[in-house]
């Protein structure tokens, strides 16, 4: 134990509250949104709160202020546990985590009045881009620094997929956001027509490749071993996971593209990519899954472990449908679709969220120097809310794209459609009652978190002081 010398804890509570109070507040826009689809008068013909407004708001909440928030608390903690070190600077830190919330407020503000580029998850207009990129510079030298100062000769694996993401977060965001202002508000991007949907989609698959998927995977090698009390399953297999997974990710976007303006070669070299790519996710997830060896009994008993073993069952999921649904012959049917919709849903409730809420879940009494949780038996009911909430969600989205897409492509014999996209319309009704009420069960679950961590920050007498722990006696404590 180093004299004196105590983590920097505060900044990783600050930002585990705030990943809870984002996850309520996107998830909440997302079922509003999800209702306006039944029931289309609840815009209330106002504008900023037409669905064409709130759904960037609602993904850019739950991607970059949920999840966001939940890599920052997890990385920050984690590469100090790991290095035996204070975070590189504790100005940074507050800096990072104001700087953060700052951009998420000016989302929240600019989204509802229309002010956008129009581009898939990096809608944000261009001084708030401006504002992210400072931001995650200024969080890449806190990271970088603090691993830079390690105490010890060794960077754990979860710190290599934390770094990773960090380093192609940053160059995405920044060669996607190139543009031109000709406004205070407006600007115009650099790029034209095939360049500019190639640029977005190598952006926007790689948001999940990495921002979904590189930064969660780090929170998976840090907290599955940690709440299982047992090593990685295997270390070799977790270095060959990483380098696939980087080498393979970033070249996957043009599967979003099929069938549209971008030479067919490209389209075809996103397919192979993008197939090849199942191997290295399997292969991370088996090594999560594997890793309760000898203590595949304490699921019976520990809610937290659930989350995140049954996260990595949905990383699975959707690492195997994502694949499948870049062949051209699966695409022609699926793209468009509310099969998509499914997809993206199973990946973000069912592997990002869960594996988030089982870390924060993992960290608050570390943080407030408590036991455990104020209720476990609430963790137990959150996770089957949850469970049975994205369930109900994904199938519904699952039937209804697959009728959506047979009914678009039957043709009666004499080569007219036998469907108008109205009749589609009207068959897939029922289905989104089914994806409301799936979210409705995923908000529900967030608000027995809310107030859960509330009483598990009622009954900690303190901010707890956790001193930074010597190289050999680390890891049994950390």
């Amino acid at each position: 134990m180093r004299a004196g010398e105590t983590y920097n804890d505060k900044v990783v509570l600050q930002v585990s509250v705030m990943t809870v109070i984002w996850g309520i507040v996107g998830m909440l826009v997302g079922v509003l949104i999800a209702a306006q689809l039944y029931w289309p008068a609840l815009n209330f013909d106002l504008p900023w709160l037409s669905y064409g407004r709130l759904r960037p708001l609602h993904t850019n909440a739950v991607i970059f202020a949920f999840g966001g928030s939940a890599l920052f608390a997890t990385s920050l903690y984690a590469v100090q546990r790991t290095s035996h070190v204070r975070l590189l600077s504790d100005k940074l830190a507050a800096f990072v985590f104001w700087g953060w919330q700052l951009v998420i407020l000016l989302a929240a503000i600019t989204l509802p009045l229309g002010l956008t580029q129009a581009k898939e998850y990096a809608e944000l207009i261009w001084p708030i881009d401006i504002l992210i990129a400072v931001v995650w510079v200024a969080y890449a030298v806190l990271f970088f620094g603090t691993i830079a100062k390690r105490r010890v000769k060794h960077i754990y694996v979860a710190n290599w997929f934390y770094g990773a993401y960090i380093i192609a977060v940053a160059l995405l965001h920044i060669v996607n956001s190139l543009q031109i202002p000709v406004t205070p508000l407006n600007s115009v991007p650099v790029y034209s027509g095939a360049v500019d949907a190639m640029v977005q989609w190598w952006y926007g698959h790689n948001a999940v490749g990495f921002f979904l998927t590189a930064g969660f995977l780090g929170m998976m090698y840090y907290f599955v071993p940690k709440q299982a009390g047992r090593p990685v399953y295997s270390y070799r297999l977790s270095i060959v996971h990483f380098w696939a997974l980087i080498a393979i990710y970033m070249w996957a976007g043009p599967h979003h593209l099929q069938y549209t303006a971008l030479p067919d070669w490209a389209q075809s070299l996103g397919m192979v990519f993008s197939l090849v790519l199942l191997a290295p996710s399997w292969g991370g997830a088996i090594n999560g899954v594997m890793t309760l060896s000898g203590v595949w009994h304490k699921l019976r008993t520990d809610p937290i472990l659930k989350f995140l073993i049954v996260s990595l069952s949905f990383y699975m999921m959707s690492t195997f449908e994502g694949p499948m649904m870049s062949i051209k012959t699966v695409n022609s049917l699926s793209h468009y679709t509310d099969w998509t919709i499914g997809h993206v849903h199973s990946g973000a409730l069912g592997w990002v969220a869960m594996i988030s809420i089982g870390a924060i879940y993992v960290l608050l009494p570390r943080l407030v120097g408590v036991k455990e949780m104020w209720s476990v038996k609430l963790i137990d009911t959150h996770f089957w809310v949850h469970t049975i909430g994205v369930v109900f969600y994904i199938a519904s989205m699952w039937i209804a794209g697959v009728m959506q897409g047979l009914m678009w492509r039957a043709t009666n014999a004499d080569g007219t459609l036998t469907y108008s996209f109205v009749e589609s319309l009207v068959a897939t009704y029922p289905y989104y009652l089914g994806r409301l009420a799936g979210g409705v069960l995923v908000l529900s679950g967030m608000l027995l978190m809310a107030v859960n961590m509330v009483r598990t920050l009622q009954s900690a007498k303190a901010p707890a002081a956790n001193p930074v722990l010597e190289p050999d006696a680390a890891e049994a404590r950390a």
